[in-house]
């Protein structure tokens, strides 16, 4: 039976029984001397015959037996009992979110990817019984993290977002739609969204293949554009220069907005410019609720059999004989 402590860390209040054991080892001592010290042993031992040195120590060793089952108590011994299933209804949700330099661009404030950032915290709030997988891609796409409940976890994920998180640069929509692909369960032919929020600057093609091949798998592919077509200079992540090309000009990055246009519909999906965190959010989870649930077995909570009442009730048991047994023996008539 494997058990564990849930807070180990209270037993080293253990380490007071050792003291208080040497305190009356101490007192017993001196009890004895005392008694020699009076006069003769067996005289003095007849004039306090009432008095019992086993009674003495049993309701000294009760107490402190009942000291020690409570600090075990208190630190909750518990024993595993399995994985507990919790059933919920819900969709399964990949987000595929830009994070290539392009998406620091301030032509929304204070740029594109921490909106970007704020918009998928916000769609997790109101997703609470949806599970909710996380993708970065520029140059590449990476599943930074699978399909789940825990969407503490998630977030802690996209807060750590940046263009550092996928070293390879550029814009590849296709890949990212690929890996959320692999990343459903294949036997789901339906329930399923995808959600790309970009600046659009794709520079490969494939991208719209890809939107049509998740449709075909159930899901639905939605796209939500960052940025203006007016565009906006890059500003250098820790510094205040503007990213420059090989000729030394200035890079303007723009809004790729008929190409998320065309993904949204080619995945079935809605496409969005970015103008508002909540009027997006709230028009995603109207889009997301429109697929139906299914129901989902979540089982990332482990049960585990606690015996913090059973102690307290031995506890008491040992309390309640102290008191009954007297300090000194019964007088028999």
């Amino acid at each position: 039976m494997k058990g564990q402590f849930e807070h180990i860390e209270y037993l080293i209040a253990l380490a007071v029984i050792l003291p208080l054991i040497f305190l009356f080892i101490k007192v017993v001592k001196w009890k004895k001397q005392r008694v020699k010290k009076i006069g003769d042993e067996a005289l003095v031992k007849q004039l306090i015959k009432g008095y019992s040195p086993k009674r003495f120590f049993y309701k000294f060793l009760l107490p402190l037996i009942a000291m020690a089952i409570g600090i075990v108590a208190i630190a909750n011994w518990q024993t595993l009992k399995g994985d507990s299933q919790v059933k919920r209804k819900g969709v399964d949700i990949m987000i595929a979110l830009d994070v290539s330099k392009s998406m620091l661009a301030q032509d929304i404030k204070p740029n594109r990817l921490e909106r970007a950032k704020q918009v998928v915290t916000k769609l997790m709030d109101k997703l609470a019984d949806d599970r909710v997988g996380l993708i970065l891609f520029a140059g590449h796409a990476y599943l930074q993290m699978p399909l789940t409940t825990d969407h503490a976890a998630a977030k802690m994920y996209l807060s750590a977002a940046t263009p550092d998180a996928v070293p390879t640069q550029g814009t590849v929509i296709s890949e990212a739609l690929n890996t959320a692909d692999n990343a459903f369960e294949a036997k789901d032919k339906k329930f399923k969204s995808v959600i790309v929020i970009t600046d659009g600057e794709d520079h490969e093609e494939g991208a719209l293949d890809a939107a049509k091949n998740l449709v075909n798998s159930g899901a639905m592919v939605n796209t939500i554009g960052m940025g203006t077509a007016e565009g906006s200079p890059i500003i250098e992540e820790g510094s205040t220069a503007y990213k420059k090309d090989a000729q030394g000009n200035i890079i303007i990055t723009r809004l790729n907005q008929a190409e998320l246009q065309q993904i949204a519909a080619a995945g079935k999906g809605l496409y969005q410019l970015y103008s508002n965190t909540d009027e997006v959010v709230n028009n995603l989870v109207a889009q997301v609720d429109s697929i139906g649930e299914k129901e989902i077995t979540d089982k990332a909570y482990l049960s585990y059999q606690t015996y913090f009442q059973w102690l307290i009730a031995v506890i008491v048991l040992l309390l309640l004989i102290e008191i009954v047994i007297p300090e000194r023996k019964l007088a028999i008539v």
